[in-house]
């Protein structure tokens, strides 16, 4: 048998964590001296620590642990729990990966201050678009809240247009608003040029006005990256006598499968200061 120190030191556990086994009756000591009230483990109870910290690690309750090490959850239904954990753990991945693209943006964005080139700004008018949308709420105009929402719409969109007949006629176009329900909440238009006529039903076909004035720059990569471009565009219109008008527009001029291979013309709409 082993004493509580050794116990903890082969199973890479503290003592204090044995102890709450033990008051918990998740691991109970294989023997306790009357006397001393010293702890006693054997070898044999290294399979049911094992277990117990790997069901931990997963993300599992204690209550749930229990259950599960004592046989009261059937096999069918354990399965079940790991594939859902599973699923949680992967969704938390993709999160905690789109949070240090964001990161990166913001860090990129604050190394480039004062450095970036803005002789690529070009002014000029838009032309309006005929355009096939489909629209959402997004919680901020932050990367973070804007992806999660258009990418799905535009799947969903080009769903619909091909079940419709419609091919698109040039390159979408995702434009923004301030929704109507305020506090910072944003209508994502996710939108492609078409050429059908204006109509309402699974989708919205209608005439995207033209802008008079707008500041364009072109922005290589993924659109999660973008920041550094959207700011160094602000600064060109800061530094050169323009007021924004607006939430610019993204025009997709190439979309390969490749993401860091997107080219997006943004379109800020402006006036004279």
């Amino acid at each position: 048998m082993f004493t509580i120190g050794d116990f903890a030191r082969h199973g890479r556990v503290s003592v204090r964590m044995l102890r709450h086994y033990d008051a918990t009756g998740l691991l109970r000591p294989a023997h306790v001296d009357p006397a001393s009230g010293y702890r006693y483990y054997t070898a044999a109870q290294l399979a049911r620590l094992n277990r117990i910290i790997a069901l931990k690690d997963l993300g599992f309750t204690l209550l749930q642990v229990h259950a599960i090490v004592e046989e009261k959850v059937g096999a069918e239904e354990l399965r079940g729990m790991l594939r859902l954990r599973r699923s949680e753990l992967e969704t938390a991945m993709a999160l905690a990966e789109a949070r240090l693209v964001q990161v990166e943006a913001r860090l990129r964005a604050i190394e480039s201050e004062g450095h970036m080139p803005t002789n690529d700004v070009v002014i000029k008018s838009v032309p309006g678009l005929r355009v096939a949308e489909l629209t959402a709420t997004a919680a901020s105009f932050g990367p973070e809240d804007i992806t999660p929402v258009i990418g799905p719409l535009y799947d969903e969109l080009f769903q619909l247009l091909d079940a419709a007949g419609i091919a698109p006629t040039g390159p979408g176009v995702a434009y923004y608003e301030d929704a109507p329900e305020g506090g910072g909440r944003i209508s994502v238009h996710a939108a492609v040029q078409v050429s059908a006529p204006v109509q309402d039903g699974a989708f919205r076909v209608h005439d995207l006005p033209s802008l008079d004035q707008a500041a364009t720059i072109m922005h290589h990569g993924s659109m999660d990256t973008v920041l550094p471009t959207v700011q160094a565009l602000a600064h060109w219109i800061d530094a050169h006598g323009y007021r924004s008008a607006g939430y610019p527009r993204e025009i997709n001029l190439e979309c390969p499968e490749n993401r860091d291979d997107w080219v997006t013309e943004l379109q800020a709409p402006v006036t004279r200061a």
